[in-house]
């Protein structure tokens, strides 16, 4: 039974960070993960993944902000977004098992962490 929880979302203020966690149980890592935000009345959209073997994938609206990484003797997915603005107000999920070039089809998802920009 695999299960992804996140955690780190919070209210910040424009130009602030924050570090999205996510914490993955009942699969053997490495795997390709992801994350992923829906904003109000919008379809979701990813935002960053990053394969079993390290490499990344960024949307270009999030290149040079935000870092994602991963720590599998932790089974833990991060996101450390720098520079927020009030349009990444949104709820952040993470994924596994899924594409990273395309940021598509993944399996398993987290229940997401809000996060909002003022």
């Amino acid at each position: 039974h695999v299960q992804l929880v996140e955690s780190g979302g919070g209210e910040v203020q424009t130009g602030g960070s924050l570090r999205l966690s996510c914490v993955i149980s009942g699969y053997t890592l490495p795997m390709n993960m992801g994350w992923f935000r829906r904003l109000p009345g919008q379809e979701r959209e990813g935002v960053a993944a990053i394969a079993g073997d390290g490499r990344t994938n960024y949307a270009e609206f999030v290149k040079g902000r935000f870092i994602i990484s991963k720590d599998d003797a932790k089974k833990t997915l991060y996101l450390q977004m720098h520079s927020l603005k009030p349009e990444d107000t949104a709820m952040y999920y993470c994924a596994a098992v899924g594409r990273c070039g395309t940021m598509t089809d993944f399996d398993y998802w987290g229940q997401g962490t809000q996060v909002t920009v003022s």
